[in-house]
């Protein structure tokens, strides 16, 4: 009974971050009985054979409605958690065999310490949602015909990272590699986008472009490198270039802020998971809104199979972990937040979700650019005799790096991440209680987001 109850409320407390899109999607889908029969009977008249050799130039395509599309999507989805649930077992017997594991570094001093974890399984829900992006792109792409080459596109580069991220767990890649590679995984991505490269200025900052009609000395010089429209009285400026080397770096700020926000039992997926439902929540709302419906539908068609083949990565590295997700899926997960922000207009609004990834990012700069000793491992260390969770501290003299120091006399400071933060703010705790913490943190984070952008953006932007 205690273990049913435990699995119970972890079934619970997995489902509760997709519960506001969840209400959402039931509210837009359509009554799947008609739905699934008239599919069955499109299906069994051999209808779909050579729909589009049939297609004429000049014919008009008409869309399904979208309930019934994304009633489609549901159902991939839901094959994308069965699937990847049911292969991680499987698999994850080949890479022990083949020596891809490693020790759980979390657990030294315990009795588990010595036992060999399989690595890079995020390999599996990688090629099980490359999978259910292709059985969506079949009759999404003939129902969208414009979209095909992002679509493909979106493909390319998930697939790019997909396989930089096993070969890193293999091979181990330099950081320079790990820079670079992600901005090429880009390039397809940048290459067909045909969006707005173009920004809304803040009302508070138009003072700055233009006063009286005239454009400000400021402006002038910034004529040189961008576009400001002077009949929008500098409530727009065209980045052009710029914009787009915004969302190159963008692509490879996702792969490697999951990356090095981790180093605990299922944080690297959860936070992926609590971040891609956000991603749906707000997809749905602006469906529901009537905006860029096309581009909103494209990126839920994603986030819908990436949910739940995260879902299914997640029951088993959650803590305990059987599986490590490595690389592979920080990679993988990165590239998608990036393609579904890029190719669905919405590349700002991403960046709301990965506060937390942000902060992190923003407090490890200083290991990360060599300016204090950054070990190889950051995470934080495991206290055999409470069983609880510290942070991990890297050597120093007294009258070193005294502005991390909580006493002048330490001769140690905490490694500077987010996680080890959290444990110097909140005291030690158990693994499991700091992932659930942080995943908190990052759903509060979450929610903050949603507040600015549809509440405190009406005061600095124009409606």
């Amino acid at each position: 009974m205690p273990a049913i109850t435990t699995k119970t409320r972890g079934a619970a407390l997995a489902f509760l971050p997709f519960l506001p899109a969840g209400f959402l999607l039931a509210d837009l889908l359509d009554n799947p009985i008609p739905i699934v029969h008239k599919w069955c009977s499109f299906v069994l008249s051999g209808g779909w054979v050579g729909i589009s050799l049939e297609r004429t130039a000049g014919e008009k395509i008409h869309s399904p409605p979208v309930g019934s599309q994304l009633l489609a999507y549901v159902i991939v989805a839901a094959f994308g958690y069965f699937a990847t649930n049911s292969l991680v077992p499987k698999i994850k017997a080949y890479t022990l065999r083949k020596g891809i594991c490693g020790k759980d570094l979390g657990k030294k001093g315990s009795s588990i310490a010595d036992k060999d974890i399989p690595e890079a399984l995020g390999i599996v829900p990688g090629a099980t949602f490359l999978v259910c992006l292709i059985l969506c792109l079949v009759g999404y792409a003939t129902s969208h015909p414009t979209k095909l080459l992002d679509c493909n596109s979106a493909l390319l580069s998930i697939c790019f990272m997909l396989f930089l991220g096993f070969t890193d767990d293999v091979l181990d890649w330099p950081w320079r590699y790990k820079l670079f590679l992600p901005s090429v995984a880009s390039l397809p991505l940048l290459c067909c986008y045909n969006g707005s490269t173009s920004i809304v200025v803040p009302i508070q900052m138009r003072q700055f472009l233009m006063r009286d009609g005239e454009l400000t000395a400021f402006a002038e010089v910034a004529q040189n490198f961008m576009i400001i429209d002077e009949n929008a009285g500098g409530s727009i400026v065209n980045l052009g270039l710029f914009y787009l080397i915004y969302m190159g770096l963008l692509a490879v700020f996702c792969t490697n802020a999951i990356n090095i926000y981790a180093g605990i039992n299922g944080l690297e997926v959860g936070q992926s998971y609590v971040m891609g439902c956000a991603v749906l929540l707000h997809n749905f709302i602006e469906i529901r809104m009537g905006n860029a419906r096309e581009n909103h539908l494209f990126s839920a068609m994603i986030m819908l199979s990436f949910i739940s083949v995260s879902l299914g990565l997640l029951k088993h590295n959650w803590y305990p972990a059987s599986v490590f997700v490595g690389d592979t899926y920080c990679y993988f997960a990165g590239m998608t937040f990036a393609v579904v922000g890029i190719l669905g207009h919405f590349s700002k609004t991403l960046l709301l979700f990965f506060i937390p990834q942000i902060i992190n990012f923003l407090w490890s700069a200083p290991q990360l650019f060599r300016l204090v000793p950054c070990p190889r491992h950051r995470l934080p260390k495991f206290n055999s005799e409470t069983g609880l969770m510290e942070p991990s501290t890297f050597p120093c003299k007294k009258d070193q790096y005294r502005w991390l120091k909580r006493r002048p006399d330490d001769t140690e400071v905490a490694n500077m991440t987010v996680i080890n933060l959290c444990l110097q703010i909140l005291g030690p705790m158990s693994e499991r209680t700091l992932c659930i913490v942080l995943l908190g943190f990052q759903a509060i984070s979450c929610s903050f987001s949603f507040l600015l952008r549809y509440k405190f953006a009406q005061l600095i932007f124009d409606e």
